[in-house]
């Protein structure tokens, strides 16, 4: 089973670089590596400065990121090399170094039963900036919202709200049965709820893989992430109308207790900024 990785980027060099590395590093490596740039011009540069054959595709520059897009544009380009099982990785994300090896074998298991496959994401802290390697190994501590099956084992999903795009794999044969990702969301947020109720509601499973972590690496952020707001009060009314149903509620009401935009499960509108 041919295996590509596929990352989307602007900016984030750093943390592409470290990604660079942890694939270099991994029990077993992917066959090739995506990486779709967003209008970054510089991303060739430092993939080569990393020692990184990845294959670079690039898109013009758009704001807000079409991520939904991007990613769709970078599993074409891996499918069209061959790839059998495609596995997307946040570019803040460092693969630990059994990830690819961990997917690898729960889609073999699998065989032709598709399903999104996840993995474990460890939210690095300020102080772990810089942290590769084997030393990730003694920061691991998987975000508590989502299953941390032990090691070799693969756990079923029940709650599809709870796939994340940061870190997943996904057979090329269920990747096009499910079509990619909505281009309709643009900029931050819903693309991948909406991505995994898809796969919900065409009977493709979830699966939860022992041991195949990730390590988000540190950011700034804010809670809730108001400099995304309008990112993800269009994308939220994007999802309601295909699927009848609010996502991102935390966001939404956090948005709205700070007087942000007025939200009453039926609609939603902005009031402040």
């Amino acid at each position: 089973m041919k295996v590509i990785a596929v990352t989307v980027v602007s900016g984030r060099h750093d943390h592409l670089a470290a990604q660079v590395r942890g694939l270099q590093n991994s029990t077993v490596e992917p066959a090739e590596h995506v990486v779709v740039s967003m209008g970054d011009n510089d991303i060739a540069d430092v993939l080569a400065r990393s020692g990184s054959r990845a294959v670079c595709v690039e898109m013009p520059a758009e704001n807000p990121l079409p991520l939904a897009r991007a990613r769709n544009i970078g599993a074409a380009a891996a499918v069209e090399r061959g790839a059998e099982l495609l596995v997307f990785l946040d570019v803040d994300c460092i693969p630990g170094p059994e990830l690819i090896e961990r997917y690898h074998c729960a889609a073999t298991t699998l065989g032709n039963r598709g399903a999104l496959l996840c993995g474990p994401v460890t939210y690095l802290k300020d102080a772990d900036v810089g942290t590769e390697g084997a030393a990730l190994a003694l920061l691991t501590a998987p975000h508590p919202a989502r299953p941390n099956p032990p090691v070799g084992t693969v756990e079923f999903g029940e709650n599809f709200d709870l796939f994340w795009s940061l870190s997943f794999a996904i057979d090329s044969a269920t990747w096009s049965e499910l079509g990619g990702f909505c281009e309709a969301y643009t900029g931050y947020g819903g693309e991948d709820t909406d991505f995994a109720a898809t796969a919900e509601a065409s009977g493709i499973g979830l699966r939860w893989v022992g041991g195949a972590h990730a390590y988000h690496q540190f950011h700034p952020v804010s809670d809730p992430p108001v400099e995304h707001i309008d990112d993800i009060v269009l994308n939220a009314r994007t999802f309601f109308h295909r699927w009848g149903r609010w996502p991102m509620i935390g966001w939404l009401d956090a948005f709205a207790a700070r007087g942000l935009v007025e939200f009453d499960g039926a609609g939603i509108r902005r009031t402040g900024t």
